[in-house]
């Protein structure tokens, strides 16, 4: 067996090891769901590729035909490619609400004001904000 002849096989690592990268590589969340959407087309096509038998036909039964393919695997991946469908939409609303809330979708953005939010409830929770802004203004 051929190495170079299992092309779909390392067409399925190649995209798995791009969607890998972008999804840690990148900051902006954007760009991060983008990467899980490559991964996930990457399982997509590793699934159809095993489900794939050669010179097999539809599993309709004949007499003349004696190698069938398995349909199971082809219908796991349609009712996964609709459940990525919505699990996509989601992650987009949920960074649209991110946008909204706090401006950014940089996730370094989105930490310093989480560090600053928690830093300014401490503060006040120990009644010590009142007298940091006396400070401040002196």
């Amino acid at each position: 067996m051929n190495i170079l002849g299992l092309y779909n096989y390392w067409i399925v690592v190649i995209l798995i090891l791009i969607g890998f990268y972008i999804v840690i590589a990148h900051e902006n969340l954007i760009k991060k769901l983008v990467g899980l959407t490559i991964f996930q087309t990457a399982v997509f096509f590793f699934y159809i590729s095993v489900g794939k038998i050669k010179g097999a036909t539809a599993p309709i039964l004949n007499d003349s035909l004696q190698v069938y393919s398995n349909p199971l695997p082809h219908c796991l991946i349609l009712t996964a490619i609709v459940v990525g469908i919505s699990t996509t939409a989601l992650g987009l609303a949920l960074v649209v609400r991110i946008q909204e809330a706090y401006g950014s979708i940089e996730e370094h953005e989105l930490h310093a004001q989480d560090n600053n939010d928690q830093l300014e409830s401490q503060l006040e929770a120990y009644g010590t904000r009142k007298q940091f802004n006396i400070m401040k203004r002196t």
